[in-house]
Parts: C-alpha cells; structure tokens; sequence
C-alpha cells in the first residue's frame, strides 16, 4: 500500500464524521473532517507531512518556509518541516496566530527568526471549507514582505474554497478532494 492510500485509511477511520455539524465558516454540513485526530497521530503526522512535502518539492519556485493558521496548521507544518529536515532539504515552519499576540512582539507570526526576509513561503492547512482561514493567513503573511508560492491542504471539501483563492490569484493544491476522500 503506498502513503497516500494508507493516509486515505486513518483520515477514514481517524477523522471523518457523518452527522450534521457546524463548519468553521459557519455553514452546515452532513460530514465532518476532524483533521487533527489524524494529524496528531504518528503515523498520520508523518504521512501528511510527507504529501505535502512532495507538493512543495514540485513547486518552481523554492519554498523557504512552511505555516499555517493555529490551530489545525501547527502539527501539519511541524511534520513537513520534520520531513524536509530528514530528506537533507530543511524547511522551517512558522505559525499564523489567530490574534496578534497581546505581549511582547505582538506578532501574528511565530518564527520569524527563522525565515530569510521577504522569502517564498507554503501555506497549509488540514482542511478547506470556504478559504477564509487561508485567505486570511495569506493577508497577514504577505504583510510581513513575504511571497506565498504554495497555498496547499490534506482535504479539500469541494464547498468553494478553490475558487475563492483563485479569484484572489491563488491555486489551491490538495492531497485529496473530498470526492478522492469518500471513492
């Protein structure tokens, strides 16, 4: 069996619920994708910091940094940096947080030290709804003088988030759309 098909299982058995629930957007849905019991797993970090590391590797442009959006970023982009560490090409990763920080720096971003000035950084996320939280990393990472290369994800729901970072100039590449997900 190779990663993608093994990930495929434990996001299956690990993270996804039927039922009805409320997205972060604040739509309703009749499933639910529960990243972070995948994400939090060994086996599930590792194999989702592999994928997304091989979408970075296909990149033109040389990603010098990986972040997200905490909370559902933070395991995904410490496993890709992880990865990228062990395959002798490291990529230091950088957190996103949802209000500046209310002490200190104040920074948005958590990393910074590690991220060459107004260098090509990913984004990633653990599952795409609408774009917003995208979108909104997106603002405050490219305020700070960097450029976004990648805009990546494990799930894609397929509920408009593509398109929604198209309009705005982005290509959002995913592991697995939500129709890979349930074949």
């Amino acid at each position: 069996m190779n990663e993608k098909q093994r990930l495929k299982e434990i996001l299956l058995e690990k993270s996804y619920r039927q039922g009805t629930f409320t997205l972060t957007s604040g739509k309703t849905s009749d499933f639910y994708i529960d990243g972070k019991q995948t994400t939090l797993s060994a086996e599930g970090a590792y194999l989702c910091g592999r994928l997304l590391f091989e979408l970075i590797k296909e990149e033109s442009t040389p990603i010098q940094a990986v972040g997200g959006m905490t909370l559902g970023a933070d395991p995904l982009v410490t496993a890709v940096s992880i990865v990228s560490y062990l395959d002798k090409a490291p990529i230091p990763a950088f957190i996103v947080r949802k209000e500046a920080k209310g002490h200190g720096t104040g920074n948005y971003i958590e990393g910074l030290k590690n991220m060459p000035p107004g260098c090509t950084v990913a984004l990633i996320e653990d599952v795409v709804t609408t774009g917003g939280t995208l979108l909104k990393v997106i603002e405050r990472v490219e305020a700070q003088g960097f450029k976004v290369g990648l805009v990546a994800t494990v799930v894609e729901r397929q509920e408009g988030g593509s398109e929604e970072l198209a309009k705005a100039g982005y290509r959002l590449k995913a592991i697995f759309t939500r129709e890979q997900l349930l074949a």
